[in-house]
C-alpha cells in the first residue's frame, strides 16, 4: 500500500508531541486543522487553474465539525447513500451534494433526491425506474460505468475493475440494453477505478473510457472521475491530472468532477495510544496497546498496511517489536516495527495518517470504547468534539433508555 511521501509528522518539527498531547485520554483521534488547510490549498489551486470541481468523499471522512474548515477549498460533498447525502446538505448547505449508491431503496429515493444535486445510478434498471423522477424533481442524472481496465496492484477488494465486479455498467451491458429513451435520461458519466494512485493511472483509465464509451457522450453535461486520487502526496503528478481534466473538457464539453477522500485528508490526523503491556512470547517481542487495529483502524486489517508510527524506524533500528490490540481477535495486529528504544509500559504511541477511514469505520467489538475525537487547532490548542462512553456501546445494541 502506497502511503504519502510527505512526513505525516511534519507538524512536530517545532513542537514536542509528547508534551503537546499530554493529558489526553487514550485511545483518541486528533484531527489536524493545519494539515487540512494545507491540503485544501493544493486542491483549490487545481480547481482555480482548470475549472474542475473537487468534492469530499464522506465515506472516507465524515467529521462534519471540520466541514467549515474544508468548505472554502471544495465544491461540495459526495455521498454513498441517504445519510451521507443529508449530512452533506446540512453541513455544507451552500455547496453541491452528489450521491452514488449500488442500489437505492424505493422508500428512500425521494429523500435522496431532496438532499442531492446529482444522483448516479449503478444499473440501467435503476436508471429506468428512478431517472424520470430525478429529472422531474429538477436534479441531474448520471450512470456509473466500468471501464474494465484495472490499474491497481493491491487487494482485489478495493478494485472496482476486478473480474466480476458489481460496480459500474460495462460496455457490453450498454450495448445490449441501452436504448434511446434511457440514453436521453443521462446527464453525466461517473467512473471510479483508482485507490491511492497517481495520475498516470487516471490517464490510462480515461483513455480506456474514451475508447469504449465515447459514442454515448454526445449530450452529457458533466463527467466524474471518481476517487482514489492521492492528489496531495508529494510525488503526485498534478500536471498530468490537469491534462486529463482538460482532455475531457475539450473533447466532450463537460464539467469535470473529482471526489477524493484520502486526497482531501491525507496525513491530517493521528491516533494516540498508550502501551498496556510488553512481553516476549515464542521468541517475539510484543507490545499490547489500548487501541485496536480491528476496532479503531480497520483498514490496517482489511488492506492490509502498516500505519506510520512516530519514532519508529523501519530501516536503521534493530529492535523489532510486534504491536497488537487488546481484543480477543488473533488477527488484531497493528504491525511489526523497529525501534532504537523499545516503548515501555505507559509510553505514548502516536500513529499518523489517521483522519481517513478511521472515525467513520470504527466499532465497539469486544466492548472496545469509541475513541474520543479532538481537533488540533493551528495554534496547537485542542477542542474535544465527542464524549463517548459506555452508553454509546450499549444503545446501538438494544432498546435505548433515556435515563441511562
Amino acid at each position: 500500500m502506497i502511503k504519502d511521501l510527505r512526513d505525516p509528522f511534519i507538524r512536530f518539527k517545532d513542537v514536542d508531541p509528547y508534551k503537546l498531547f499530554e493529558g489526553l485520554k487514550t485511545p483518541c483521534y486528533v484531527l489536524d486543522k493545519k494539515r487540512l488547510i494545507e491540503n485544501g490549498i493544493i486542491l483549490k489551486g487545481i480547481q482555480d487553474r482548470t475549472g474542475a470541481r473537487i468534492l469530499l468523499a464522506q465515506k472516507c471522512f465524515s467529521n462534519y465539525d471540520l466541514y467549515n474548515t474544508l468548505e472554502p477549498y471544495l465544491a461540495g460533498t459526495e455521498a454513498s447513500g441517504l445519510y451521507e447525502a443529508r449530512l452533506g446538505r446540512e453541513e455544507m448547505p451552500n455547496k453541491e451534494v452528489h450521491v452514488f449508491c449500488g442500489a437505492y431503496r424505493r422508500d428512500e429515493i425521494e429523500e435522496v433526491i431532496k438532499y442531492s444535486d446529482h444522483i448516479i445510478f449503478n444499473s440501467l434498471n435503476q436508471l429506468k425506474e428512478y431517472g424520470p423522477l430525478v429529472h422531474k424533481r429538477g436534479k441531474s442524472v448520471g450512470i456509473r460505468i466500468n471501464p474494465e481496465k484495472s490499474t491497481q496492484h493491491g487487494p482485489e477488494i478495493y478494485d472496482p475493475c476486478s473480474k466480476g465486479s458489481r460496480l459500474g455498467i460495462p460496455l457490453s451491458t450498454l450495448e445490449r440494453d441501452l436504448d434511446d429513451e434511457l440514453l436521453s435520461l443521462i446527464d453525466g458519466i461517473h467512473f471510479h477505478t483508482l485507490c491511492q494512485q497517481n495520475s498516470d493511472d487516471l490517464k490510462t483509465t480515461l483513455l480506456e473510457v474514451d475508447k469504449k464509451f465515447s459514442k454515448y457522450f454526445k449530450n452529457i453535461k458533466w463527467m466524474n472521475f471518481g476517487g482514489g486520487h492521492h492528489i496531495v502526496r508529494s510525488d503526485y503528478d498534478i500536471k498530468t491530472l490537469e491534462e486529463c481534466i482538460k482532455y475531457a473538457q475539450d473533447k466532450w464539453n463537460v464539467i469535470v468532477y473529482l471526489e477524493p477522500g484520502e486526497g482531501v485528508v491525507l496525513n491530517a490526523g493521528y491516533l494516540l495510544s498508550h502501551v498496556l503491556d510488553r512481553y516476549n512470547n515464542n521468541g517475539y517481542e510484543f507490545i499490547i496497546t489500548d487501541t485496536s487495529a480491528a476496532c479503531h483502524m480497520p483498514d490496517v486489517v482489511e488492506m492490509p498496511y502498516l500505519p506510520p508510527l512516530y519514532m519508529a524506524d523501519l530501516y536503521g533500528a534493530s529492535n523489532e517489536v510486534r504491536l497488537g490490540g487488546p481484543t480477543c481477535l488473533a488477527g488484531d495486529n497493528i504491525g511489526t516495527y523497529k525501534f532504537y528504544d523499545i516503548p515501555k509500559k505507559d509510553d505514548l504511541l502516536i500513529f499518523g495518517d489517521m483522519a481517513l477511514y478511521t472515525t467513520c469505520k470504527d466499532n465497539t467489538f469486544n466492548g472496545m470504547p469509541l475513541p474520543n475525537i479532538y481537533v488540533l487547532n493551528e495554534d496547537n490548542t485542542f477542542e474535544c468534539l465527542t464524549d463517548f462512553g459506555y452508553n454509546d456501546f450499549k444503545y446501538r445494541l438494544g432498546k435505548f433508555k433515556k435515563n441511562w
